[in-house]
């Protein structure tokens, strides 16, 4: 992936088709500084871009996010035992809180929303209490209701508690942020491999030639779309890839329009649907403890994204992100819908078709909202294949991780200290990847944080950047830059005033 962009209005990288020049503002509806000069007056990420591309743009941010917001109903609600129209219902009651939670998080209300090109949905580290919730109800029924409570418990002591939450920012210097950035690419990509593979490891044809040769197909078309065209082609290479895959898996029988036969046109998600919330003391800490990990992953997603757009986050504008994470997940249960959090997919693909509008992300919350209220919509995305969205998986999360890189870049690296840092950091983060069952001996709260690399690796960064780099004789040390492996001795560089210190 090219350099993460700067924002220059002079460089024609601020058009995302890369050698294009600026798009001029009478195409863009930007704001300018005068009529001779053509210079935005705006942040990339506050332009509002014509009306076709805000919407395609946008349909492809939900396009890339929308089996990981379906996932967690499906799976809670087949625990529970609901019928198919009960589980549709569920699911887009979650895509409609998805959406509400989305507009909170782009376009803002007083200090609520990071102002960010940030997608919000269900946050699969709530799968695994959730289940646990539902296995320990005597009576089914009240599953959800106890879920739902816990979750608006959690939602509003996370309000609460963001504006502390944020003041760990200063603790995320790059050696930080760019290790985090990076874990969450490479969290993100056995995701893509199991879709590339197919919709379920129960199914028949899971990880058949089949599968994988259409996750390939689709991946070699957003490659070939990204090469060989340009402008608004090239922008929407992927959501092109995710139809010309679906079309191409017509003919193998992997492409099912069902759920467009059988979806209702209008499906509003009556609030308390499911009967009123219900306050359990076990599962309200069960999800507080989901609320924290969410939070932490969020704040490392503001961060990456911040990075990525050329907006550093601030301490001001993570409280604000989480202000608008635990809003929307207590508000989400009063639609049936359960804990929202930032989707780091959708990093990847702002880093990779470089458009940095907030505004097309809201008109994907738009979407998601619509699909919430016309379930046929919804089903719409639903008929696209499991492994044509691993095929395209596969480039979205990858530009995470190379994202991640790119700041690494700038984090001191001739420092043996911020070396330890990042080794030991990835070490701790792909445990969950590489070795699943690493923590199985603990307890199911501990297995919560744990099992999530993400949060593991952000913290062990963190806890040693704050050993190595600020506490005793950490700073400046003289044993702290790298002397091997270089060549010739003499041409080491010399030591930088403080760059030690992070």
């Amino acid at each position: 992936m090219a350099d993460t962009p700067r924002f220059n209005p002079k460089d024609p990288a601020h058009d995302p088709a890369e050698g294009e020049g600026p798009i001029p503002a009478q195409q863009t509806g930007q704001q300018t500084d005068g009529p001779d000069t053509g210079k935005p007056a705006v942040h990339p990420v506050d332009e509002k871009l014509p009306p076709l591309r805000m919407a395609t743009t946008g349909l492809q941010h939900v396009a890339a996010m929308y089996a990981g917001v379906v996932a967690p109903p499906l799976i809670v609600g087949a625990a529970v035992g609901l019928s198919a129209t009960e589980l549709t219902f569920l699911t887009g009651a979650c895509l409609f809180t998805a959406g509400l939670a989305t507009f909170l998080q782009t376009l803002g209300l007083w200090n609520i929303g990071a102002r960010l090109p940030f997608v919000n949905g269900v946050t699969f580290a709530g799968v695994a209490p959730m289940l646990a919730v539902v296995d320990s109800t005597g009576d089914k029924k009240d599953a959800l209701p106890v879920i739902f409570g816990a979750v608006i418990v959690a939602g509003v002591l996370g309000f609460v508690a963001a504006p502390f939450f944020s003041k760990l920012v200063r603790f995320f210097p790059p050696v930080v942020t760019g290790t985090v950035i990076t874990l969450i690419g490479v969290s993100l990509m056995p995701v893509a491999f199991g879709w590339a593979q197919g919709p379920s490891p129960d199914a028949p044809d899971f990880g058949s030639a089949t599968n994988l040769g259409l996750a390939g197909i689709t991946l070699l078309v957003v490659l070939l779309l990204r090469r060989f065209t340009r402008g608004f082609v090239k922008q929407i290479a992927v959501l092109l890839g995710l139809v010309i895959g679906t079309v191409i898996a017509i003919p193998f029988g992997a492409t099912d329009f069902g759920p467009v036969a059988e979806a209702d046109i209008i499906g509003f998600p009556t609030p308390f649907h499911f009967g009123p919330p219900q306050f359990a003391l076990a599962a309200i800490i069960s999800l507080c403890v989901v609320m924290v990990v969410s939070m932490t992953e969020s704040t490392a997603d503001m961060l990456a994204l911040g990075e990525i757009v050329d907006k550093p986050a601030d301490e001001k504008t993570i409280a604000a992100g989480l202000r608008a994470d635990t809003l929307g997940s207590a508000i989400s249960p009063l639609f049936n819908g359960f804990m929202c959090s930032a989707f780091a997919q959708n990093i990847g693909l702002v880093a990779m078709t470089r458009i940095r509008s907030r505004f097309v992300v809201a008109v994907g919350g738009g979407f998601l909202v619509l699909m919430g209220l016309c379930p046929i919509a919804a089903s719409l995305i639903a008929v696209v294949p499991r492994p044509v969205l691993g095929g395209a998986g596969v480039v979205l999360f990858g530009s995470v991780a190379a994202s991640g890189i790119q700041t690494l870049v700038k984090a001191s690296l001739e420092k043996d200290n911020n070396v330890l840092i990042v080794a030991v950091s990835l070490a701790v983060g792909i445990i969950p990847i590489t070795a699943p069952e690493f923590y199985h001996a603990f307890p199911e709260t501990a297995k919560i944080i744990l099992d999530s690399g993400i949060s593991t690796g952000c913290v062990a960064a963190v806890l040693l950047n704050l050993v190595f780099n600020h506490l005793g004789k950490g700073q400046g040390r003289e044993s702290d830059d790298v002397t091997a492996p270089m060549e010739p001795a003499a041409e080491l560089p010399a030591p930088r005033q403080g760059a030690g210190a992070h």
